[in-house]
């Protein structure tokens, strides 16, 4: 078995963690969509082609991030069954939307948030 000494819980799995992925997933679908706007319209017009690009790689990073975070939970921290694990496994090979799906369906409904979410605030000092 894989030992992943180098990626702490903490990350995957904080309210932190949640936030950003979230914010990456959200990223993720706007990247799709406007990419999909920008195919319809037939191109970008050279006045806002500068703000589009930091629009573009705030999208893709976006995306990676939400991909890499949304594997990484699947497979070491998701506690559902393994045929619906496979299912989203394959779901998220879809360019730009599986994991952002996956993250607002499965990741943040996860037992595994609410009970870190649950130990951090009984640890929490008054």
């Amino acid at each position: 078995m894989v030992k992943y000494e180098y990626i702490n819980k903490e990350w995957i799995v904080s309210l932190t963690a949640r936030r950003v992925y979230r914010v990456s997933a959200a990223l993720s679908i706007t990247l799709f969509f406007g990419w999909w706007a920008i195919l319809f319209v037939g191109g970008i017009p050279s006045a806002i082609a500068p703000l589009v690009r930091v629009f573009l790689f705030a999208g893709v990073l976006g995306a990676a991030i939400t991909l890499v975070g949304m594997e990484f939970f699947l497979f070491r921290f998701d506690d559902s069954h393994p045929l619906k694990q496979v299912v989203w496994f394959l779901l998220m090979l879809l360019p730009l939307l599986g994991a952002p799906l996956y993250c607002l369906l499965v990741y943040s409904r996860s037992n595994v948030l609410k009970r870190s979410y649950t130990e951090r605030m009984e640890g929490a000092p008054l």
